[in-house]
């Protein structure tokens, strides 16, 4: 009888997860994430900002290789982790005086020599130990002086940012000092920093309903005048696979709330900015055949926190690059 009980509990808690699994998919019809290209930027997180303080969603799929340049500034922070109990040469003549006390065990030396294995290895900690307070005394003293130099620094430049914010507002868009929004990751090499203008603002409002709203209506056409051909084939695979399983998600009524943004480059011939935007939009779910609503609310508008990166080459208009969840 608890056997069978027991098989009948099995079959059931697997029949419930297919199911659950089967609806997930089935609801989920936008997968979302964080997608496309921020050059040479595409791996490093975007300065926070008023609108998204919070850590961003890494890039998950680009088309840009990691070659590891975005990286290197983290190099340094791992030469100044502590070494591990047992490392380096403090751990090398541990290990030794360890190993050769047990040898004199073996040998037949008794308790003398364990006594006599305690005694130099208590020499050799206290030495051990008056040399390392003394390494760290003269790496102290010598790294006061640009440390010092450094803070003053970031003081002058948080204080220029601050003027420059207070300055440059324009319509839904708070323009921070460049590179910099709330202390972000340091610019790459080979890029300078920019400024927008309102023109440049301007493009990406539009930008945000042009894309929303091309891809509610599964217009190719439009998506490739609106985007790079990188995002046009993650949003058109993301099409696709809605259209596999008999729905369509729409989205309207789009209306910016607030945006920031967050950083603006150029690398060689091309333009970029990262904005934050926070946008109220009604999207849904629906199936193809019936109309019905399978994901989202039709009577309320939802809200959504993103970042978007936008590129312009040789000066020509903006186009969206790159989708980060904030």
């Amino acid at each position: 009888m608890t056997s069978r009980t027991s098989r009948f509990a099995a079959l059931f808690a697997g029949l419930f997860l297919a199911f659950s699994m089967v609806a997930i998919d089935h609801a989920e019809a936008r997968r979302g994430g964080s997608f496309g290209s921020r050059g040479m930027r595409t791996f490093q997180s975007a300065p926070p900002t008023r609108t998204a303080p919070a850590p961003t969603a890494p890039v998950e799929r680009s088309m840009t290789p990691n070659t590891g340049v975005n990286n290197a500034a983290r190099q340094p922070q791992a030469g100044l982790q502590r070494p591990g109990f047992m490392s380096g040469f403090g751990g090398t003549m541990m290990r030794g005086l360890l190993l050769g006390g047990l040898v004199g065990l073996l040998v037949g030396q008794g308790f003398g020599g364990l006594a006599g294995m305690f005694g130099f290895l208590l020499q050799a900690l206290l030495i051990g130990g008056a040399i390392m307070l003394a390494i760290r005394f003269f790496r102290s003293q010598s790294a006061r002086g640009p440390a010092l130099a450094g803070a003053g620094n970031a003081q002058a430049s948080r204080f220029e940012n601050r003027a420059t914010a207070g300055q440059q507002t324009a319509g839904s868009f708070t323009i921070p000092g460049f590179g910099g929004g709330s202390g972000g990751s340091s610019p790459a090499i080979g890029s300078d920093e920019i400024t927008l203008a309102q023109t440049d603002l301007d493009a990406f409002q539009q930008l945000l309903t042009d894309v929303q709203e091309a891809f509610g209506r599964e217009d190719h056409a439009a998506l490739r005048r609106a985007v790079t051909p990188e995002m046009v084939s993650y949003l058109s695979e993301e099409l696709a696979d809605n259209a596999q399983k008999g729905v369509r998600n729409e989205v309207t009524d789009i209306s910016l709330l607030q945006a920031d943004v967050a950083e603006s480059w150029r690398e060689d011939d091309r333009d970029y900015a990262t904005a934050a935007l926070r946008y109220e939009s009604r999207d849904v779910t629906r199936e193809r055949a019936s109309g019905k609503v399978v994901s989202g609310d039709d009577d309320h508008p939802t809200e959504t926190t993103e970042l978007w990166t936008f590129v312009r080459e040789n000066g020509s208009n903006w186009k969206l690059s790159a989708i980060q969840q904030a």
